[in-house]
């Protein structure tokens, strides 16, 4: 299905194919990934959930869900989203480090470290070390070296998650000034890039407030 790419236009898209197949449960889910694209945080909570009460075998794949959980704030539920993921997709360290920010916002950092669940074998080199600096076993700057021979995308995961790993350590500087740049520096065709966009639009950050 090709949509145009104005996010407006294919949430237009998505509610008219909602309007004529009002229990497919896939088209929820994609008309939730625009609104969190468009920052509509609670909006997208809300088609995740119906999408899960349409066809409730969809749970333990609502990884979309649990990063609108952590945007809306709902941070025992975000953890809850990424555990019962990890039960499907256990190679994924994306999945455990949300989970992580989620308890580090709960209960600190030191209680979200031991209790980072183990991932067997992401396949994204990149990925890997982002898994060793939040176990506490890599520096932020190996993660940027491996980030750099990576290419654009393994560019834009490195600053990405290095901004998420100071701000869940609360070093709101560092936080925008690697989210930002992720998000200004290296696009890339990602539903991770948009989180980027969304981080910054919820957070009121950009390049010019740096340092202010």
């Amino acid at each position: 299905m090709l949509f145009s790419n104005s996010l407006e236009n294919q949430l237009q898209q998505w509610d008219d194919i909602i309007r004529s197949q009002p229990n497919n449960p896939k088209a929820y889910i994609r008309r939730g990934m625009v609104k969190f694209q468009l920052a509509k945080i609670d909006e997208s909570i809300q088609d995740f959930d119906t999408a899960e009460n349409i066809e409730p075998r969809l749970k333990p794949y609502l990884w979309q869900r649990g990063l609108s959980y952590y945007y809306a704030e709902r941070f025992a539920e975000g953890a809850q989203q990424f555990e019962i993921d990890l039960t499907v997709n256990a190679n994924d360290v994306e999945e455990t480090v949300w989970r992580y920010l989620c308890l580090a916002r709960l209960q600190g950092v030191e209680v979200a470290r031991n209790s980072l669940l183990k991932v067997k074998n992401d396949p994204r080199r990149v990925l890997r070390f982002i898994y060793d600096l939040f176990a506490g076993n890599c520096t932020p700057e190996e993660v940027l070296t491996v980030g750099e021979s990576e290419g654009i995308k393994g560019k834009f995961y490195s600053h990405l998650y290095l901004g998420l790993y100071y701000e869940s350590a609360n070093n709101l500087n560092l936080a925008q000034e690697y989210i930002v740049k992720a998000a200004d520096k290296y696009q890339i065709n990602d539903y991770m890039w948009y989180l980027a966009q969304v981080h910054k639009k919820l957070r009121v950050w950009s390049e010019f407030t740096q340092n202010l």
